[in-house]
């Protein structure tokens, strides 16, 4: 059983950072073995997808963020990190981390490809 729990949510000003993190407990599994997503959701919106690590650190990212949003992770700590600059307005959501225990994911912008979700954590972005 995966558990992830993010914090690091607020409240930001428009040209701002944050930096979100999303700690994965009670696992028995080598943390380095998932492959980690982040997403976010809007209200009255489907969640969508922000960003993507795997297991050697190759990272993708939303056109929406690319530039502005970093992903890393620390397999020691059992963490990922989803650091958010130059915040927009728009990016206010409900942040989630999510696992997938896969050495390779070529659909990782999908949420139903992945199998453990942390419970969100707010971001509001006044302008």
């Amino acid at each position: 059983q995966v558990q992830l729990v993010e914090s690091g949510g607020g409240l930001a000003q428009a040209g701002g950072s944050l930096r979100l993190s999303c700690a994965c407990v009670a696992s028995s599994r080598t943390f380095s073995d998932y492959a980690l997503g982040w997403f976010r959701q809007a209200p009255g919106l489907e969640r969508e997808f922000v960003g993507f690590i795997n297991w050697n650190d190759n990272t993708d990212y939303a056109l929406s963020v690319k530039g502005r949003f970093t992903i890393s992770r620390d397999n020691a700590r059992k963490a990922v990190y989803l650091q958010m600059n130059s915040l927009k307005p728009e990016d206010t959501a409900v942040y989630y981390c999510a696992a997938k225990r896969a050495s390779y994911m070529s659909d990782y912008q999908r949420t139903a490809n992945y199998d453990y979700w942390g419970q969100g954590t707010q971001v509001t972005v006044s302008s």
